[in-house]
């Protein structure tokens, strides 16, 4: 029996734990001639399996060469992967077999993971794209010719799909009045004929006496877009016919130029730049690259690549983000297969959808929001492409390649920032030597007045966040500063009716100040005035409150551990048992026995399970009491055994939940969320006048917040001059303040009688305010700002003054005045009465049994079979015949005279 619970239980804890299938296979199609992506591919499999990232589950790779780009080829391909069983498919590179795979991957439901360039922007839910969105790259261009002032300029390109694109460049050209020059290679011999025609132009046009010299200057100046392939054959091509000099300027749009031998151009003095996606200065990428060029030279006799291109690394991501997310969401779902597919039978795969959303999603702790791999962070959009892409721009110099700047996503959408990180010849201004006059607040944490014995003068005067990050700007872009306090006090807002600023965003428009560096919130208003850098910190407002003190009591907190469904359950499960334990006993002949054993010549037995026994033995033992009734068959006391252990776990649960439930004390507060504080009138709330928490609510669409601002409209003895104030009328009672939830977090690890009601109402950020049109030095700081939170710098400053300075992490630990504890439900307690169920029905069958193997010994007058006497005596059970019935004869070598005579009676007994 203990043997038997013991199986149970391991059953039952095996059904509810989450696991992946042993092997995991995922398809890999790739073109024949394309090594370097299918052992990148390979590498990341490994590297998978290597790391544990899914337990004991492994990654098999499942790989075909496609050698042709018929359809018919592709789907056999396709579906012979499919048919293996796959959690994913990558690949093809090349177009048409892409989307005609992604076409039979999206019907499907098979998730289909891309590396390469795809102009479609309508895209399949099932499919995720680790290239830029085109307008991305076009975006960027855009903001290098921008920068470096062409406006003049050719653009030679190789195929069609470089009008999708550039199409943001032509685009901008058009509102811009930009000259722009198209030139398309007819095929691969046309690519020196095509730069002859281009210098012939060129030459015709310095002749040209209606041109001005700088005009002419500016016509030497090319955007190549030619794919990776064919690069080195293009600007080869160029070099020959003398389009290789220091008059000429070229932005090469392919990703790969690191990939390409440039030794032969990088003493011409050319200005040749391109853009790079990949971060090649990285150890995982240097470990990448050895592997793939130790595994490529023994598959293959080649030279080792001098870099890796850009898809074989987006490879390599795709692979470690579909483990990470495989991992996820193996975490939140029980996934037991992964199905064969036959593309004949059109079956679906499962987990399809919930699978490409956790790779969208995934959080590996190393990004700030998604996952950093070799080709920068991770994000997507809603279509599956890459969200935020971090490009590098790279300048040909007579030492190779080198660094000298980046493309950083905005705050608007499809917006950049250029941000040199080194001065070169190629026409870049840095911060080195600028001097910026700072303004700022008074806000803790994020700027005060050191607290020191000595008398300190300039900016040791102040310390705080925003200190320490202006010191760390000022470090890694080599300026220098000087902090005043803003003059009013105020954030700033702007005065309609004078049609000026105040604040602090008033000093940097009245040029007052240069920077504008404190807890300043990033508004459309404020745009309209000032400049913001990237945000430096992510928050938004929320409600700070007063603990409650009183403790909930309730009359029926007996009831509290177990959730109503389980009350009910244990209800029916005490009368399930009493009900086993009436019908087996009355099923099993071993629980008959002679009343007065004494008297052995009496011919009647009685059972001691009555109903009325059964129930009182059944609340005995859930009570943890005994009862002088004691089963004494196999089968009641399977039953019994079955019972007690359910009542041990039940109790047991039921004890240790009440007494977290009696220990924690539950207090509620009166307030949850904004929509409570509108329903009520009892608890004032308010924000500061001039911050942009008070302009959120009076210019708010939505009912609850339109609401709120026109009662603190109406009500301006609501409004506080600053945040001080308002948490010092949170503490007094009554009263809810509005501000932005990282200040409410600084305050309340500090003081434990405050508390954050709700979520976020809004998201915003904090940016440095800069004045209007001064792009460089917003580009800078945005630049300094994204450097130090890769760095994680941004991440120690606010634990440095959030949780360990100015009395910081003082109500970080548990609290023993609140807590939640939550009733345990069916899903906690559930196996138990499944336990329970088996244990009955196989008493139940022992009961039979025992009937079964009772008759061998039974004398029986008449030839009823033993179905029927079977049938005979559940019928009996059921409706509830008497406890006492003759008793059996039995089979003996000697008849007993006295034993055969008839019992008076009998028939009217049984």
């Amino acid at each position: 029996m203990e043997l038997f619970k013991w199986i149970l239980t391991w059953v039952s804890i095996v059904g509810i734990v989450h696991s992946l299938p042993g092997r995991i296979h995922v398809g890999g199609l790739f073109e024949s001639d394309d090594d370097e992506v299918e052992l990148a591919f390979r590498i990341a499999v490994e590297w998978a399996n290597t790391h544990g990232l899914l337990n004991s589950s492994r990654m098999v790779a499942m790989v075909e060469r496609l050698y042709s780009q018929e359809a018919i080829k592709t789907t056999q391909l396709c579906c012979g992967l499919l048919d293996k069983g796959l959690a994913a498919i990558f690949g093809p590179q090349q177009v048409l077999p892409s989307q005609h795979v992604q076409s039979i991957c999206d019907d499907l439901e098979v998730p289909h993971i891309e590396s390469r360039f795809e102009f479609r922007l309508d895209r399949d839910q099932l499919s995720i794209n680790l290239y830029p969105r085109p307008e991305v790259l076009s975006n960027a261009i855009v903001k290098l010719l921008d920068i470096w002032g062409w406006n003049n300029f050719y653009v030679v390109y190789e195929h069609d799909d470089a009008i999708v694109r550039l199409k943001s460049l032509f685009e901008e050209g058009e509102k811009r009045d930009w000259k722009i020059k198209l030139y398309q290679f007819r095929d691969e011999d046309s690519f020196r004929d095509t730069f002859w025609e281009i210098k012939r132009s060129l030459k015709s046009l310095k002749k040209d006496p209606s041109k001005k010299d700088e005009e002419k200057v500016l016509d030497y100046r090319i955007v190549l877009d030619v794919s990776k392939k064919n690069l080195y054959h293009a600007l080869k091509s160029a070099q020959q016919v003398g389009m290789m000099t220091e008059n000429q300027k070229y932005l090469i749009t392919s990703l790969d130029l690191h990939t390409i031998d440039l030794e032969d151009f990088q003493y011409s003095k050319t200005n040749i730049s391109s853009l790079r996606l990949v971060q090649e200065e990285s150890a995982e990428f240097q470990a990448l690259l050895q592997d793939l060029n130790s595994r490529l030279t023994r598959r293959i006799e080649q030279q080792p690549l001098k870099s890796l291109k850009t898809e074989a690394v987006l490879i390599y991501d795709s692979v470690k983000l579909l483990a990470y997310g495989l991992q996820q969401m193996d975490l939140a779902k029980n996934i037991s297969v992964f199905p064969s597919i036959s593309c004949q039978l059109m079956n679906k795969g499962i987990d399809g959808t919930s699978l490409v959303n956790f790779m969208k999603n995934v959080k590996n702790g190393t990004g700030p929001t998604g996952y950093l791999g070799l080709s920068g962070l991770l994000e997507f959009d809603e279509e599956g492409f890459r969200s935020k892409v971090v490009l590098d721009v790279m300048f040909l110099s007579s030492t190779g390649l080198k660094k000298i700047g980046s493309i950083l996503p905005g705050p608007g959408k499809n917006t950049v920032h250029i941000t040199p990180q080194e001065s070169s010849e190629y026409q870049y201004v840095g911060l080195e030597g600028s001097h910026f006059r700072v303004t700022t607040i008074l806000t803790d944490p994020y700027a005060m007045f050191s607290e020191s014995s000595q008398l300190l003068t300039g900016n040791k005067r102040f310390e705080g966040y925003c200190i320490d990050l202006l010191e760390a700007l000022a470090e890694l872009l080599t300026f220098t500063f000087e902090i005043h306090v803003v003059k009013d006090g105020k954030s700033g807002s702007f005065d309609k009716d004078t049609k000026t600023w105040n604040g602090m965003i008033g000093e940097v428009v009245n040029n007052e100040a240069d920077l504008a560096v404190a807890d300043v919130t990033i508004t459309t208003q404020r745009m309209k005035g000032v400049d913001f850098t990237l945000p430096f910190m992510q928050t938004g407002i929320s409600i700070l409150f007063k603990k409650p003190t009183t403790k909930v009591t309730s009359l029926f907190s007996f009831l509290f551990p177990f959730s109503g469904e389980v009350w009910l359950l244990v209800m029916a499960a005490y009368t399930f048992i009493s009900i086993s334990y009436f019908l087996v006993g009355r099923i099993s002949p071993y629980e008959w026995s002679n009343p007065h054993p004494c008297r052995q010549n009496d011919q009647v037995e009685e059972n001691v399970f009555s109903l009325l026994n059964s129930m009182w033995f059944a609340i005995g033992s859930l009570m943890q009491q005994g009862s002088d009734i004691a089963p004494t068959a196999m089968s009641t006391r399977a039953i019994t055994s079955i019972w007690y252990f359910f009542c041990l776990i039940l109790i047991s649960s039921y004890t240790a939940n009440l007494a977290a439930f009696l220990t924690v004390e539950k207090l509620v507060s009166p307030i949850e969320s904004a929509e409570d504080l509108v329903k009520q009138d009892k608890i004032k709330y308010g924000a500061t006048k001039s911050g942009s928490t008070y302009a959120f609510f009076k210019s708010s669409n939505m009912t609850t917040y339109k609401k709120m601002g026109q009662v603190m409209q109406a009500n301006e003895e609501y409004l506080v001059q600053n945040n001080a104030e308002g948490i010092k009328r949170v503490k007094e009672g009554n009263y809810a303040f509005l501000m932005e939830a990282t200040s409410i977090e600084y305050n309340t690890e500090r003081e434990c009688n405050l508390t954050q009601v709700g979520g976020l109402l809004d998201n915003k950020g904090y940016g440095i305010a800069v004045r209007k049109g001064n792009e460089t030095i917003r580009s800078w700081l945005s630049g300094g700002i994204l450097r130090l939170q890769e760095q994680g710098k941004l991440h120690t400053f606010k634990e440095r003054w959030w949780k360990q300075k100015k009395g910081g992490g003082q109500c970080s630990g548990p609290s023993k005045s609140s807590g939640t504890v939550n009733e345990l439900g069916l899903g906690n307690v559930g196996g138990v009465f499944v336990v329970m169920l088996l244990g009955i029905m196989l008493s139940a069958l022992m009961g039979v049994i025992e009937f079964l193997w009772f008759q061998r010994k039974v004398q029986r007058d008449s030839e009823m079979s033993i179905f029927k006497l079977l049938m005979r005596e559940i019928k009996y059970a059921v409706t509830c015949g008497s406890s006492s019935k003759p008793a059996p004869k039995l089979k003996t070598q000697k008849a007993d005279v006295e034993a055969e005579k008839p019992l008076p009676g009998y028939s009217s007994l049984y």
